[in-house]
């Protein structure tokens, strides 16, 4: 693990001080995280953040207050870090950060969102870290289940995958290799479920046990600590990674998050994007191959086409087999939910569906 406190003191600390002793402006350089900076790499197959910089200085009336906040999220995170602090949420981190400035009226945090929250991001990428490093963690919200052993150096925990009952095991927020080590995985392949209703029901048919593969979900657009974690299953492992979702242009987009990340954080995207993946979701073809009724199908409002619209022009979606689709979806008119395959049989999407189109290997790329 990269020295932390010495790269906040150099980055945060250093210059700055520099700066005073010349009596010269105090002023940060920070990666730009702006959406003109972020660029699709098609030789990786993720998007990536540019190398443009951003400057925010003491002596400027309109960042003044923002310079200062980023000094405050420095120092805090270095004091917690030097003084060996168990980690703690944004959130917190928040409060800890959050108090009027003698002599005003003024507060040095109002909002997480806007306030906080950017600046630890802006922290992660000029140093190169994630928050886990930084002694923060974001809110975990993903499941997973089947043939791993995992070691919690945490905790001290041993973690056994098929042993978890119904609800599976939980994927903490520290998933790399000095919080988190995979000590045994016999798994083929895993399979990444959007919605956590469709994944439980999978779990509790022992999908993963019938096919030998790991079963994960981020319930919906996932967290940063499960697409880390399937990022690692498929790097060190080699395992082909699986993405199940509606049939819906959010549920494609779900499938690229974790294919090659999110303009929004793309400077995460080499932590966790997983380039091999393969779409496996519903398709407007699956609509008539494994005949499923118009009463389960749902109108396609002008939101859906508006995102229809913005996939087409996403480089990543320029794939001949993507454009055509998405054309075929803007014609057919429908979404249609993965939950929606109950009704041919309860057993369905576990038993035919998803057992057909992995033999086929009948995928979207």
């Amino acid at each position: 693990m990269k020295n932390v406190v010495k790269l906040l003191e150099e980055y945060f600390g250093r210059k700055v001080l520099e700066d005073l002793k010349k009596c010269k402006n105090p002023s940060l350089e920070l990666i730009s995280r702006t959406l003109s900076n972020a660029y699709f790499d098609e030789k990786s197959g993720l998007i990536k953040l540019g190398s443009k910089k951003e400057k925010r200085s003491f002596l400027s009336l309109g960042q003044t207050k923002k310079f200062m906040q980023t000094l405050l999220v420095a120092s805090q995170i270095k004091k917690n870090l030097e003084e060996n602090q168990p980690a703690i949420g944004t959130r917190q981190l928040f409060y800890l950060l959050k108090h009027t400035i003698p002599g005003t009226n003024e507060n040095t945090f109002d909002d997480q969102k806007k306030e906080s929250d950017p600046i630890i991001e802006d922290i992660e990428v000029s140093l190169d870290v994630l928050r886990e490093q930084l002694g923060l963690f974001a809110v975990p919200d993903g499941y997973i289940v089947g043939p791993m052993v995992a070691y919690d150096k945490k905790t001290g925990d041993i973690l056994d995958y098929t042993k978890m009952g119904l609800g599976g095991g939980a994927i903490p927020a520290l998933v790399e290799e000095e919080f988190y080590q995979i000590k045994e995985i016999s798994a083929k392949f895993v399979l990444v479920v959007e919605k956590y209703q469709v994944w439980q029901l999978l779990n509790q048919e022992k999908f993963w046990d019938k096919h030998n593969c790991l079963l994960l979900t981020g319930k919906g657009q996932a967290a940063r600590s499960t697409r880390r974690l399937l990022a690692r299953l498929n790097r060190e492992f080699n395992l082909p990674v699986y993405v199940f979702t509606d049939l819906d242009p959010w549920g494609f987009y779900i499938y690229s998050v974790y294919k090659q990340g999110s303009i929004k954080l793309a400077f995460f995207s080499e932590k966790a994007g997983v380039p091999r993946a393969k779409f496996l979701g519903l398709t407007t073809k699956d609509i008539e191959k494994y005949g499923i009724q118009k009463t389960n199908w749902i109108k396609l409002n002008q939101l859906d086409y508006k995102r229809i619209k913005e996939l087409k022009n996403y480089p990543w979606f320029k794939r001949k087999e993507w454009q055509e689709e998405l054309k075929r979806l803007e014609k057919f008119g429908y979404k249609v939910e993965s939950d929606s395959l109950v009704t041919k049989k309860i057993e369905f999407t576990a038993n035919v569906y998803l057992p057909d189109k992995i033999e086929n290997q009948d995928f979207l790329p």
